[in-house]
């Protein structure tokens, strides 16, 4: 018989480059569902609609022990019950497997679902880092009926940004007056440093005036405005992947080692509060993430 050649070096080096770059991705996408960047539901639907991806080829063992709180023990008594062997690949499930696992997913970590009777408040929220002011620029420079709502802030501008148009800078006395007054619809400290407030006054004028208006804000102030405001809608801001969130934070060079750490911990505690929120946006393009924002805002409320 004819031995069959060996392939070049170069062929060799090339299967292993493609092992290796698909190997990381893997690894990427299931520290995005450990870190709620992705829902499991949304890697799944990856996975079947490209088989051959490395979505695809994650093994359902793995995929499961990626949601926060399932561990491997679990894991074994998911696979029996939903009668799925764990060597199974994602892109590999039949069509009773796939019902099975999504059912599973549905019932573990529901989507969030939008509440009726909501008004024209709306109000964007997310990670440190993920784009938020970004996103809430572009549409006021593009969308000049909807009235994007100014904060105030105790920290000092950064560069490019100006009094009254990014935030209204102010020092801890006039916030505290701001406070005492009720002229702030909510307020926070932010990172274990300074202090964020949105204006009530400006937003109420505005809704009066029948305009859409849009606040650009953090986890804690926007859990503020539904316990003050119950019909705003909520929407939560998302990276496209957390490799991508922790390259924006370090880009974008405002904060130190230090601070970057800080922040990076309470990012994954915001990402893990994304249930709370009606909609998700993910802001891998900010023209696109403002676009999606502006559809919601001008949906008719239920």
């Amino acid at each position: 018989m004819t031995e069959r050649p060996a392939p070049p070096d170069v062929d060799r080096v090339a299967a292993s480059q493609r092992a290796v770059a698909a190997r990381r991705e893997r690894a990427s996408l299931k520290q995005d569902v450990a870190t709620r960047v992705i829902s499991p539901q949304e890697l799944l639907s990856r996975a079947l609609a490209a088989p051959h991806s490395p979505a695809g080829a994650m093994r359902v063992t793995e995929f499961l022990t990626a949601i926060p709180a399932i561990g491997v023990g679990k894991r074994d008594r998911i696979l029996e019950r939903l009668q799925i062997s764990p060597v199974k690949r994602l892109g590999g499930l039949g069509r009773r497997q796939q019902q099975a696992l999504r059912a599973f997913l549905d019932d573990r970590v529901p989507e969030p679902r939008p509440r009726a009777d909501r008004s024209a408040l709306v109000v964007l929220a997310g990670p440190t880092a993920v784009g938020k002011g970004t996103v809430a620029q572009y549409i006021r420079a593009h969308h000049p009926e909807i009235h994007l709502s100014v904060s105030a802030t105790t920290r000092p501008p950064r560069p490019g940004e100006r009094d009254g148009e990014h935030y209204y800078f102010v020092d801890d006395a006039e916030f505290d007056r701001l406070i005492a007054d009720g002229e702030l619809l909510e307020w926070a400290t932010v990172h274990n440093a300074y202090r964020y407030g949105t204006p009530r006054a400006p937003i109420r004028a505005a809704l009066d005036r029948g305009q859409a208006v849009l606040l650009e804000i953090d986890l804690q102030g926007a859990r503020q405005v539904r316990a003050a405001q119950p019909d705003a809608t909520l929407v939560f801001l998302l990276p496209p992947s957390w490799d991508e969130l922790v390259n924006r934070l370090v880009g974008r060079g405002t904060e130190d080692a230090e601070e970057r750490s800080r922040r990076l911990r309470t990012a994954r505690v915001e990402l893990a509060a994304q249930d709370e929120f009606d909609y998700r946006v993910v802001n891998g393009d900010v023209a696109v993430a403002a676009r999606e924002v502006v559809e919601l805002m001008n949906a008719p409320a239920r």
